[in-house]
């Protein structure tokens, strides 16, 4: 079996290294970015913002940037990231100024006293941008219980996908010990669905332009959709420490409501239109990308207005997690974990 498909960490023994580096981050390890960006008590406040990106695609911050949002703010790309959980901890950490992740990823992180916050929503799920979890057409699999020993490929384990295939045996009536039976693997979305189709895993879980490219192709059928579960949703958010924020409010705001113009943006202007946009913006870069799934991309999916977060957002993650006793009940409030102090567009 190939490296990429070889079963990584169990989601529990992940997340309990999440909760390592959160505990150092709040012993006051992060000194890379976290603070005042060398100011030295000047008062300046960092108008260069480090961050990871993805392959192929154009992160909402990156758009922004390029429609002009983000005024005196430059970005800094020191890489790719393929984790939401390996994003939020690197922004933790010091080691980029902002990162976005599953929301539950980030009550998770919070529950291991990692002091970060979330500034606003950037990705979410609807009938156009959603989660799917795909099987081949002629595979038997088409009932929870149907997955019991099978094997399936996710971008990361104890995130957004992991959560929503566990809710999805739950109320399949699948119990805890047979939903262990469920094998998740860490599979990079660009070899997903090549993976399906070789048979590598039994169920392949699709996004985005790779969701419809692989659509488009034929020969699979989604299982389930987030969704279907769930209604229309954001689903993560992008987060910043606490000590940044504090001391950068004025960068703060810029990003925030930068960022929040660029999905307003996106809504407003006709898709053809977005997606040549993106595709330029690809292409100035430089990093020898693929820029043909771009034509496949619909909507960032996010929910509210300018991408404000709202309680339930968190809550619903915070209960769930609670139930499976991976956070404390009553430890976390949902309002804490986010402000819409920065965000200057939706008010009201």
């Amino acid at each position: 079996m190939p490296a990429a498909l070889a079963s990584t960490t169990s989601r529990r023994q992940f997340l309990t290294l999440l909760g390592i580096s959160a505990a150092a981050v709040s012993c006051g390890t992060a000194t890379a970015t976290g603070g005042s960006g060398g100011s030295g008590g000047s008062g300046k406040q960092v108008t260069t913002l480090k961050y990871q990106g993805a392959v192929g695609a154009v992160l909402l911050p990156e758009l922004a940037a390029d429609l002009g949002y983000l005024e005196g703010l430059t970005l800094d790309w020191v890489g790719n990231t393929i984790s939401g959980p390996q994003d939020i901890q690197s922004a933790a950490t010091g080691q980029t100024h902002f990162g976005g992740a599953f929301n539950g990823a980030i009550v998770k992180l919070a529950a291991s006293k990692a002091q970060i916050q979330s500034v606003i929503s950037y990705y979410g799920s609807d009938k156009d941008t959603y989660l799917g979890y795909y099987v081949l057409e002629d595979s038997p699999i088409r009932s929870p219980r149907d997955l019991i020993g099978k094997k399936v490929g996710m971008n990361t384990l104890g995130a957004h996908a992991q959560a929503l295939l566990e809710i999805y045996l739950e109320r399949g009536g699948i119990s805890r010990a047979d939903a262990a039976k469920v094998e998740s693997l860490v599979v990079p979305p660009v070899n997903t669905e090549q993976a399906l189709r070789q048979k590598q895993i039994e169920v392949g879980v699709l996004s985005g332009v790779l969701r419809d490219k692989a659509l488009a192709s034929g020969g699979i059928r989604p299982l389930f959709k987030d969704h279907e579960l769930l209604g229309a949703f954001s689903a993560g958010s992008y987060v910043m420490t606490r000590r940044f924020i504090k001391e950068n409010p004025d960068t703060v705001r810029t990003f925030t409501t930068g960022v929040a113009k660029a999905i307003e943006w996106s809504r407003t202007t006709p898709r053809e239109e977005v997606i040549a946009r993106m595709t330029a913006i690809v292409k100035k870069r430089g990093r020898n990308e693929d820029t043909s799934t771009l034509q496949y991309w619909r909507s960032y999916g996010v929910a509210e207005t300018g991408g404000r977060i709202a309680d339930k957002e968190f809550q619903l993650w915070i209960d769930w997690l609670g139930e499976r006793g991976e956070v404390k009940k009553g430890q976390l409030k949902a309002s804490d974990l986010y402000t819409n102090e920065f965000n200057g567009q939706g008010k009201g």
